[in-house]
């Protein structure tokens, strides 16, 4: 059972839009369109207006505030959405004076993340976030029971059930940490065992509605929900990605980010998003069409930098060329070669052939890199083919080439040996031939297959 009880779609709503000088009180009305429509609300009405700095009581001045309401009237409005984060005194102040439900772009986007969350996991975390913005909304908030004087027999209920609430939200919230670090800790078992079979972890970050789930189902045959419209995708995905390196390398589909995104919501979704820390390499998915695509570069590196992922490694992938006039699938590399960024349709299917390429010499770079070897980008190391002999005591590793793929022949020996025919590479067989009862052949290098 859910701990919120979410309206019905399709609310009327009238939205406030309000430009200031400072550039970061600043949102954008069309992106604020968007997460209105992705809420499920119909838009009755747009208030637009100016202001230097936002009024402390009611945010909006007093004349924006009897255009809401004549319009609220005229247009039977049940809700009033502001693109801006509110405090908790100016909402309640305007539900008074607009007689109607306030909701800021914090609680708009928590209801959209409600909306999403499928695991159980998303759930928890959607939760969490509702509690912790809730919680700053309980000063006070029972107007109806407000705390009278104190003395004996003059003492009101309104504190005690205000204490009520707060001490079961904290209550709540200390359950949800708890199962969170739950999850948290599973996941981090899950991290270490794919760093222990070396397998590498590529994840998928980007704004929201870039088109990070159709590229990620694209490259893996996936079938994660795609649609056009904000935070499509919630829960995190893991799919093998299918590229020449020398260690499986594991896709990863991530929430998008967005302007503003609610501290809370940062902070709810850590676990999730320490999936982008521990990657090797983050593949930035930028809507190459938007004209404000840097500003999104610049909120997304933002988040990046919020959770610690900055510093990991980043390959930008421009999507939706096919938007564009007289825009080809490229790579651009810098004067070392370095793959910098890809330019696809992730829809159509152009460049995805690019993208793999830059991709596999990022990785081969690193792999280069942690052996103490020079890597030259442009020129992709390959797989060779290699004879090994397992003993029957190696069972387990014969499983483990066949299950990969790997073996070309086998022959079984009189004595129980076998002789298996390999193709992969070098340093697989070295972590191979580490094992007991696998013996690498001096002929390995000849073999003519």
């Amino acid at each position: 059972m859910e701990f919120f009880e979410r309206p019905g779609e399709g609310e009327r709503a009238i939205l406030v839009h309000l430009d200031f000088q400072v550039e970061d009180a600043r949102e954008e009305l069309e992106e604020f369109k968007e997460l209105v429509l992705s809420a499920g609300a119909e838009s009755v009405a747009i208030v637009q207006g100016s202001r230097r700095a936002p009024d402390p009581k009611y945010f909006i001045g007093a004349g924006k505030a009897e255009d809401i309401i004549a319009i609220a009237g005229a247009e039977a409005a049940e809700l009033v959405i502001f693109n801006h984060a509110l405090s908790p005194s100016q909402e309640r102040n305007l539900e008074r004076l607009l007689k109607c439900r306030v909701l800021d772009r914090t609680g708009l986007i928590l209801d959209i993340f409600a909306q999403r969350a499928r695991t159980h996991e998303g759930k928890l975390q959607v939760e969490l976030a509702q509690l912790r913005h809730l919680s700053t909304r309980l000063v006070r908030g029972w107007t109806h029971l407000e705390r009278q004087k104190g003395g004996i027999g003059l003492r009101g209920p309104g504190e005690t059930q205000l204490e009520t609430d707060r001490r079961l939200i904290g209550q709540r919230i200390k359950q949800l940490n708890k199962r969170l670090e739950k999850v948290r800790r599973q996941r981090e078992d899950r991290r270490r065992s794919r760093r222990k079979a070396m397998v590498h972890a590529v994840s998928l970050v980007g704004y929201t509605n870039a088109g990070k789930s159709t590229l990620f189902n694209a490259l893996t045959d996936a079938d994660v929900y795609v649609e056009d419209q904000l935070f499509a995708t919630l829960d995190p995905t893991l799919r093998k990605f299918d590229i020449e390196t020398e260690f499986d390398t594991m896709l990863i589909d991530t929430v998008g980010f967005i302007r503003h995104l609610p501290h809370s919501l940062v902070a709810s979704f850590r676990s999730t998003l320490e999936e982008t820390q521990e990657a090797n390499l983050l593949m930035h998915i930028i809507d190459a069409h938007d004209e404000g695509r840097h500003e999104r570069i610049y909120e997304v590196n933002e988040v990046l930098k919020e959770v610690g992922a900055y510093e990991v490694p980043q390959l930008e992938v421009y999507n939706k060329i096919d938007l564009m006039q007289n825009a080809e699938p490229k790579i651009d590399r810098d004067e070392q070669g370095r793959p910098l960024r890809v330019w696809i349709s992730a829809k159509r299917g152009d460049g995805h052939d690019f993208l793999k390429q830059a991709v596999t010499e990022l990785l081969q770079w690193q792999e280069a890199k942690e052996r103490g070897e020079n890597a030259t980008f442009g020129r992709l190391s390959s797989r060779q083919y290699y004879r090994l002999k397992l003993s029957p005591m190696a069972g387990r590793l014969r499983a483990e080439l066949f299950e990969r793929e790997m073996v070309e022949s086998e022959n079984v020996l009189e004595n129980g040996d076998c002789l298996l025919d390999v193709f992969t590479w070098p340093r697989q067989i070295e972590v191979f031939c580490r094992q007991d009862g696998c013996e690498l052949m001096a002929d390995s290098n000849m073999i003519g297959l």
